[in-house]
């Protein structure tokens, strides 16, 4: 993880709560998914280590969640039950999700391709894996082989592609759906069937068609990591940790429940009672939530402003101010002329008047070359002339 990542994590610790983990070790993610029966995809992105093989640790939490019965859902609802549509085009229509035209003309052609039934998939894993042996029987053995039987290795190789190829195309349908659920979390649709596409890709690489298990099943999982990751490292300009984004996700959630139960938006208050949390933590995810906005963002009917134009800097002087500190600073170098030169001296080191920095009497006597002592004698000495009412009538003014 990158310096920043850590820093950002231990600024965000005091976030956590037993709902919301920020989980470090797969022993966490099995008591969270044994307390609540399931876990989400990116609480699972929660305890990858970059420095080690994600795949391999993958399949490794996969398997140890299935061991213990552990669901992978977002939810934990009925909800998250991934279904595949036989027309996705219509789907997104009837769900009343835009679509680009680009997005559609997708849609309608993995819409094209079949849907595979469980023993085509066995099948097409069988010839991926008999394309597989007969890939390194080729490269092992080429210089002894024959004609003919280099020929008819090539065959079983380019059988296992069109395999491999057939296997992935007829669930790309699987992919929209799952990257349907995603909408709304900071990327387009087009990026999350990308995404998740990759995802799809790997479960094709890493089938196992000899354990039983469904290949929808087995990709769902590595298309929704996929999707996770991208959400997580992607989305925002600003990285968050992944389990701070877990945690607004179910905020967001929450929120839209309560919204469809009362009609209206839901309070800080109320969202703190449903979500089991402190009506500060509350406003504090909500913060961190917020998405950077461009200075250059165009504000008004013409455009022809930028946000950037509207907003103060408050470290630059008001006009007025300004001013005002320029003849303060001319009025007390008129005053300090009517001091010598060496008192003069000793009050701009003492005070700052310089550099803005203020010399110790030590400092100040080791320039001068004297005893700290003489240097103090020196300041008492021009501070009583200054007291004159003649030459604090002229400064009196500002301190009003």
């Amino acid at each position: 993880m990158a310096l920043d990542d850590e820093i950002l994590d231990s600024e965000l610790a005091g976030d956590e709560t037993d709902d919301f983990p920020a989980l470090r070790t797969l022993s966490d993610l099995l008591a969270t998914g044994k307390k609540r029966g399931y876990v989400t995809p990116g609480e699972i992105q929660q305890i990858i280590d970059s420095q080690r093989d994600e795949d391999k640790q993958l399949e490794e939490i996969r398997d140890t969640l299935q061991k213990a019965n552990i669901r992978v859902e977002e939810t934990g609802d009925d909800d998250d039950e991934i279904t595949v549509s036989e027309n996705p085009e219509a789907d997104f229509s009837n769900e009343g999700i835009s679509v680009n035209d680009t997005v559609r003309l997708y849609l309608r052609e993995i819409g094209l391709v079949p849907l595979l039934k469980g023993e085509q998939e066995v099948e097409l894993a069988r010839a991926m894996e008999d394309g597989d042996k007969a890939q390194q029987e080729l490269i092992e053995n080429d210089h002894t082989l024959s004609d003919v039987e280099r020929l008819a290795l090539r065959r079983r190789i380019d059988r296992g592609e069109q395999a491999r190829e057939h296997l992935t195309t007829a669930n790309l349908r699987l992919v929209v759906s799952v990257a349907k659920k995603y909408i709304g979390r900071g990327l387009s649709l087009l990026d999350l069937i990308q995404e998740g596409n990759v995802g799809l890709i790997r479960a094709v690489e890493k089938f196992n068609y000899t354990k039983g298990f469904k290949f929808s099943t087995y990709a769902t999982w590595w298309i929704r990591q996929a999707i996770t990751r991208a959400i997580a490292d992607q989305a925002r300009t600003i990285r968050i940790p992944v389990h701070m984004v877990e945690t607004i996700n179910r905020m967001m959630r929450t929120a839209r429940r309560l919204t469809q139960e009362n009609g209206r938006e839901p309070s800080d208050e109320e969202l703190a009672q449903a979500l089991d949390l402190t009506v500060e933590k509350v406003r504090s995810i909500r913060k961190t939530s917020m998405e950077p906005v461009s200075l250059e963002t165009p504000v008004g009917q013409e455009e022809d402003s930028q946000l950037g134009d509207f907003l103060p800097d408050e470290k630059l002087e008001a006009p007025s101010d300004a001013a005002s500190h320029q003849m303060l600073r001319e009025q007390v170098a008129q005053v300090l002329d009517q001091l010598t030169e060496r008192e003069k001296r000793v009050l701009k080191l003492r005070f700052g008047l310089e550099d803005g920095t203020q010399r110790t009497l030590e400092e100040v006597g080791k320039e001068f070359g004297v005893t700290r002592e003489r240097i103090r004698q020196i300041e008492v000495k021009a501070l009583r002339k200054l007291r004159h009412p003649r030459f604090g009538k002229k400064l009196r003014d500002y301190l009003e």
